[in-house]
């Protein structure tokens, strides 16, 4: 079995996918926090964004590493610049000084979020961040561009809509995402050959996209869970309607009016 280390793994996503993951790869775990309920067949090793000693010590020997640590929701500047940015440039120099070459990283749908959810878009067109976090994400995928292009890295960059066990409002039947689909993507990232760096999207077979996933389909990835499976009881229970346009009409939802100054 490969050893992959998951950054950000006391998080809520890394928390859903880590069974899923350790069925197929050996876990290094990391996070600037205790991890909860590690087993015997995971190695944690604590290890904050900021150290680059600390990183290359958990970077060290692992054979591909999955991306998910740092800030995940908006925040002031300084935070999302420390976690997101800074954090993310550490995690890839780290990984590249220590030779690993393979890397998943966690980007976001909020890299994209200004466009209007009556455009169906795909991964070649500009970004339009719909928050500080939003343009961090963004940054992460361009890292990962010249990370692949100018050092040999093989990079995959999901913009992920929202895991869950399930969609549980109007907008999410749009962007959801299941665990296990998420944890097929990150295998097409780890072993899917020839990648220099892809970008694609992070959803479900879901009726309602906004996002051609073409891309994602084109390396192999066929979702198993559909979010309209659950669509009439979220639809009686949420109309998505806020009152705020900017809210309503956009793919980032409440991001794009959110702020944290």
């Amino acid at each position: 079995m490969k050893t992959v280390l998951l950054t950000g793994a006391a998080g809520g996503v890394a928390t859903l996918i880590r069974p899923l993951l350790r069925a197929e790869y050996r876990l290094r775990l990391s996070d600037r926090r205790p991890v909860p309920d590690p087993v015997p067949e995971e190695e944690v090793m604590d290890a904050d964004l900021d150290d680059m000693e600390a990183l290359r010590k958990a970077v060290a020997g692992v054979d591909g590493i999955v991306h998910l640590g740092g800030y995940s929701v908006e925040a002031d500047w300084e935070t999302i610049q420390a976690a997101n940015i800074a954090g993310c440039y550490n995690l890839f120099e780290a990984a590249r000084l220590e030779g690993v070459r393979r890397i998943v990283f966690a980007s976001s749908n909020h890299a994209v979020g200004f466009y209007p959810r009556s455009e169906t878009i795909g991964v070649d067109g500009q970004v339009r961040p719909d928050s500080r976090y939003g343009l961090s994400k963004a940054f992460g995928e361009a890292l990962g561009a010249l990370y692949g292009h100018k050092y040999g890295a093989e990079v995959l960059s999901i913009r992920i809509g929202h895991v869950g066990e399930r969609p549980v409002d109007r907008r999410r039947l749009a962007i959801w995402l299941s665990p296990r689909d998420l944890v097929q993507l990150v295998r097409i990232g780890l072993e899917h050959p020839g990648i220099r760096h892809e970008i694609v999207y992070g959803m479900s077979d879901n009726a309602r996209a906004w996002w051609d996933n073409g891309n994602a389909f084109r390396l192999g990835y066929k979702p198993q869970d559909r979010s309209e499976d659950y669509a009439e009881e979220v639809l009686a229970a949420d109309d998505g309607v806020s009152g705020d346009d900017r809210v309503d009409l956009n793919q980032g939802g409440p991001f794009c009016v959110a702020e944290r100054i």
